[in-house]
């Protein structure tokens, strides 16, 4: 189409807070406006901006494809850090743009809400846990808007409010008819002054507490599980599907998760009479390396063993002091050094029966691992081997590597355990000389032959502790009844509201204890007096599901429908910090895949399998972006090693700071924000410095997503240079009057300037489009590239300038390149403002009120209404730039040379001269005569005396832009 223009208004000086308020302000009156046109429609059905306007809005809901896009909620601390900016800048790029490219976008908002910090604060300023968050809350929307972050706020939840953790018992009690929530008795941490739970968290270095100061205690309380145990294996196969999730993450699930491939095998303890107590006269032990038997010196039992109820008396005040010893809480980043006490017991060697097999209890055996007990075999297990030298035992080595021979090597024992498979020496019976693998096979066969031992899988993960001493989480809905024991509370009573009226003393235990009218009740199977369970969920427990109810946040009869969950999970693009890399996902994971076999949502596998869903078996996450720590600049006292404050610095010459008190250069590193190392930076201050599109901008380019970020404030003003740039290629676009219809050039009339920059546009288009349009995007969501690419496009275009000619239908643009006064390429006003239209586009997701400040200088008159109109007005409601392959075939080529893998040198020829693509014969000889004919040639390609070297191989690369010569 062609079109008539006029010259560009006056451009006005930016003003990033004005902008930002302005937009900020229009936006929110778009939504309110849209929401009441959706409620006084038939369906009440509430949109998005992008769903309710222009070139979205040509399909329907149903038509277009979904996106799900989900941050981690945060919990509602009152304070957004700079790490928070960094994840929502990502996730809100994303989806304003996905809705741009047509997609049906899900990107919701909630707070995680139960937790520790509110009930602390209750304790300390005498604040209800309730409106400490509420107040939070408020205060963090608040600076969400500040960052300009669109999120779908009708969606909104919070896991503290009854209508939430009504569904989370709910699910509670799904798993426990399920056979997968159960009681047992577990060890806590114990407050002996206090009378309390502590979390780990609450225990300091020295393992005191961290408000009583007593020294805290290991003591059993029973608790309630999840068996996720039970889903071990699924959640580890599975990790296979996950082609989108970090390798990292996924390698430390699989750590986690911990599978060992072994053996069982039964020691007899001949002492040992078999009762009820003891159920056999055996220890069972599970050993991932049964080619090690032959090397067994000692047995390890976990000092809660029901074994150790039939020690003789000689030892029995040995093992109480050495349990009593363990009780201790030690916090502690490394392992406790191995201890343990004899039991005088002594078990027979189920392949060697004249052997007495000593029986220890030790600290390094827990008893919910495998079977609570262990071979001990030092000369093969580095914690053995400790272990045995603390005792003064002799070590034994059963196993040689094969540089050594099956005899071994006698003379030279070694210094330490030999961990390393090998093969088997002469002290093994039969299976001597066997390699490891073959004597492995070999063992279990016999053993299972002759009925002591068997092949056996176990896993390190252990069952999921929920239950927490605490008032502020999800009350666990289950009574108890003297004559009936747990019964669920029916799920018609649901929700067990936590009531309001309680205070906090940090002593006696959970404040829920003593709300005698709460606690006492009615016995749900009997009728009979009951007690309510006082203990409330894990906060995990609440955000393991929370991406099922924002698809359906407002049903009151399900946690969510089985049609909107099945339609909008998985979750498209999961984002938040490596440090939920293990339990949050695991747990996650676990309960969507319980959601999914129980048939709460889902087609099943057959279906899901023929549609090719991606991940599919109830994964809840296709992709997952673990954001790197956004990291501050870190001053030390090179002589004191004190952090030193910003005051204490003089940074005239940012490159070179100087400790003002020594007048010398302090120690510089970067490390994670923290108050305690005065490097960190709010926010806030940053907006009001710089402005929310610049601090975005900033934090995007940065670094890509995955990376750590060093914040530098310095370099931000490269994003405002970048900005301001951009709005004066805006500000001189003509404003043009377009007929209607797609802009769609011909190359043929183009001249070359015009071709170049058509050229630049559909490679940015092609390679700038966050996650959608390039492979690289898809799987890392470089918004830095992106940016980068973007910035080349804003150079390009300010060095031509639109034509000042005015086109008609009749007088088509002139061919030849036409240039002004500045010496800068005039090129077609149509083109160059396509150009500028395909920039503002691709650039608003990033920084969006610019970006909607820009679309309406271009397009919108100035003296339009304050709320934006459905079509047009608003550029999330254009559609994403399209590229086309063509446009992207270069008039000259750069071709790199290389002799012998190395660059030497570079030619440039026009593609028009290129021989065509299927005539290869002529193109190499085409590239050989420009090549030959360098000057560069003659000291690469030639010898001494100018004759050509002889080439084994010449390799033409990307069409010519790389050749590769082999001498």
């Amino acid at each position: 189409s062609y079109a008539t223009q006029a010259s560009p208004a006056p451009l006005q000086p930016l003003d990033y807070a004005a902008i930002e308020q302005k937009w900020s302000k229009r936006w929110k009156e778009n939504k309110a406006a849209t929401a009441a046109v959706a409620a006084a429609s038939p369906s009440g059905n509430s949109s998005t901006v992008a769903e309710a306007t222009a070139l979205n809005g040509e399909m329907t809901k149903e038509e277009r494809e979904k996106f799900y896009m989900l941050s981690m909620f945060p919990y509602p601390s009152g304070v957004l850090h700079m790490g928070h900016v960094r994840v929502y800048a990502i996730s809100d790029a994303l989806a304003r743009a996905r809705r741009m490219m047509g997609y049906d976008v899900v990107n919701p908002m909630g707070w995680d809400a139960f937790g520790l910090p509110a009930e602390n604060a209750a304790i300390e300023r005498g604040i209800h846990p309730n409106d400490w968050t509420i107040k939070n809350i408020g205060i963090m929307k608040t600076q969400m808007e500040k960052i300009l972050a669109d999120f779908d706020w009708e969606r909104e939840l919070r896991t503290c409010s009854p209508d939430y953790y009504r569904w989370t018992q709910y699910l509670f009690l799904k798993l426990h008819e399920a056979g997968l929530a159960y009681q047992k008795e577990a060890v806590v941490n114990w407050d002996p002054i206090d009378e309390t739970v502590l979390a780990n968290e609450q225990v300091d270095a020295e393992g005191k507490s961290w408000r009583s100061g007593a020294i805290v205690e290991k003591r059993k309380l029973r608790q309630w599980f999840f068996k996720i145990t039970e889903y071990a294996e699924d959640l580890l196969q599975d990790l296979d599907r996950l082609h989108h999730w970090p390798e990292r993450v996924k390698h430390m699930q699989r750590n986690w998760i911990g599978k060992s491939n072994g053996a069982e095998f039964d020691f007899v303890v001949p002492t040992l009479p078999a009762s009820e107590e003891t159920k056999s006269p055996v220890i069972q032990v599970f050993t991932s390396r049964p080619d090690t038997i032959y090397g067994v010196q000692f047995l390890a039992v976990s000092p809660e063993h029901p074994i150790l109820n039939s020690v003789p008396a000689s030892h029995q005040q040995q093992l109480e002091e050495f349990k009593e010893s363990l009780k201790t809480v030690v916090s502690s980043d490394q392992e406790p050094r191995p201890e343990g006490v004899p039991t005088g017991l002594f078990a027979k060697h189920p392949f060697i029966p004249d052997a007495k097999i000593p029986v220890y209890a030790v600290n390094y055996v827990v008893s919910d691992y495998g079977t609570g007990a262990v071979m001990g075999v030092p000369g093969h297990d580095e914690r053995d081997f400790m272990f045995a030298s603390s005792k003064g035992m002799g070590i034994k080595y059963i196993i040689s590597q094969p540089e050594q021979g099956a005899t071994g090597d006698q003379d030279s024992k070694p210094s330490g355990a030999m961990t390393a498979r090998g093969i088997l020496t002469g002290e093994n019976d039969e299976f001597s000389h066997m390699t490891s693998e073959e004597a492995s096979e070999a063992i279990i066969k016999k053993s299972s032959d002759l009925g002591f031992g068997r092949a056996k899988t176990s896993y390190r993960i252990r069952d999921w502790l929920l239950s927490r001493q605490r008032y502020w989480g999800a009350p666990i809905p289950m009574i108890h009844c003297g004559g009936c024991g747990p019964v669920p509370v029916p799920t018609e009573d649901l929700p067990v509201v936590l009531p309001m009226d309680v205070s906090f003393t940090g002593r006696g235990g959970s404040p829920l204890k003593q709300i005698e009218s709460w606690v006492n009740c009615s016995c749900p199977k009997c009728g009979g007096a009951a007690q309510r369970d006082t203990d409330t969920m894990d906060t995990f427990v609440d955000s393991s599901w929370y991406f099922f109810r924002f698809l359906d946040p407002q049903n009151n009869s399900l946690p969510f429908s089985h049609a909107k969950a099945t339609a909008g999970m998985p979750v498209d693009v999961y984002i938040g910090g490596v440090e939920h890399a293990i339990l949050h996902l695991l747990y996650s994971r676990f309960l969507s895949k319980f959601a999914w076999k129980t048939g709460l949502y889902g087609k099943g596998p057959e279906i899901e399998s023929k549609e090719g869903l991606e991940p599919g078996n109830g994964e809840p996450f296709k992709v997952l972006i673990t954001q790197g720590m956004v990291q501050g600049r870190t001053f030390k006292d090179p002589d004191t090693g004190a952090f030193l404050k910003p005051s204490e610095v003089d940074l005239t010459d940012p490159s070179n700071p100087i400790q003002i008190s020594t007048g010398l250069a302090p120690l510089q590193s970067w490390e994670k924000m923290s108050k305690s190392k005065y490097n960190g930076v709010d926010p806030e201050d940053m907006i009001a410095s710089h402005g929310a599109d610049a601090t975005r901008l900033h934090v995007l380019y940065k670094a890509p997503p995955a990376d750590e970020l060093e914040w530098d404030e310095q370099s931000i003003v490269g994003m405002q240079r970048f900005i301001a740039k951009v709005w004066r290629i805006v500000g001189q676009t003509p404003t043009v009057k377009t007929s209607g219809g797609d802009y769609r050039p011909s190359t043929e009339s183009m001249n070359k300037d015009e071709r170049e920059l058509w050229r630049q546009v559909n490679f940015t288009v092609k390679e700038a489009s966050p996650g959608h349009l390039t492979t690289s995007f898809q799987s890392t969501y470089a918004f830095n590239t992106s940016i980068a690419f973007l910035i080349k496009l804003t150079n390009h275009l300010s060095s031509v300038t639109p034509s000042s000619a005015v086109q008609t239908e009749e007088q088509p643009p002139l061919k030849k390149s036409r240039g002004n006064d500045k010496g800068q390429a005039e090129v077609s006003s149509d083109l160059y403002r396509y150009s500028v239209q395909a920039l503002v586009k691709m650039l608003s997701p990033l920084a969006p009120a610019f970006g909607e400040e820009c679309w309406e200088l271009l397009k919108v008159p100035s003296n339009s209404s304050s709320v934006v109109s459905p079509k047009n007005s608003s550029v999330f409601s254009q559609s994403w730039p399209t590229f086309d392959d063509e446009a992207l075939k270069e008039d000259k080529v750069v071709c790199g040379i290389q002799i012998n893998g190395k660059n030497r040198f570079n030619i440039e020829f026009d593609m028009s001269d290129m021989p065509k693509d299927d005539d290869k014969v002529a193109k190499e000889q085409f590239l050989k005569d420009l090549i030959y004919k360098h000057e560069r040639a003659d000291k690469w390609l030639k010898d001494e005396n100018g004759q050509i070297k002889p080439v084994k191989k010449m390799i033409v690369v990307k069409g010519g832009k790389v050749v590769s010569f082999v001498l």
